[in-house]
């Protein structure tokens, strides 16, 4: 398995960020061919020292590293991009890499 992760930063507008990506971000993610799950955090994303500077993490699940690259060449991928600067006011890190138990 591989996985995506998405760490928003701090929106300007923390309800207007969350109404947004549920509403119609989400929905427009969920379409990205080879998505297997679609995970988001709940509540304050803290650090174990406190508080933190990201207001929400997705982690998307794919096959491997080659089915991310796929899935964000494709017209829904680039449409997911695409939305990002339609609520993601305090940017995103984004990550990817192969997973496996240890």
């Amino acid at each position: 398995m591989a996985r995506l992760v998405v760490m928003y930063k701090t929106p300007r507008d923390g309800a207007a960020f969350d109404k947004y990506y549920l509403g119609t971000h989400v929905p427009i993610a969920k379409k990205i061919p080879g998505l297997r799950k679609y995970e988001i955090s709940q509540g304050a994303v803290a650090s174990p020292a406190g508080a933190s500077p990201y207001h929400l993490v997705a982690i998307l699940h794919f096959d491997d590293v080659p089915a991310i690259q796929a899935a964000f060449g494709s017209a829904e991928g680039k449409a997911a991009l695409d939305d990002l600067p339609n609520f993601a006011t305090g940017g995103a890190d984004v990550f990817m890499f192969e997973s496996r138990d240890a």
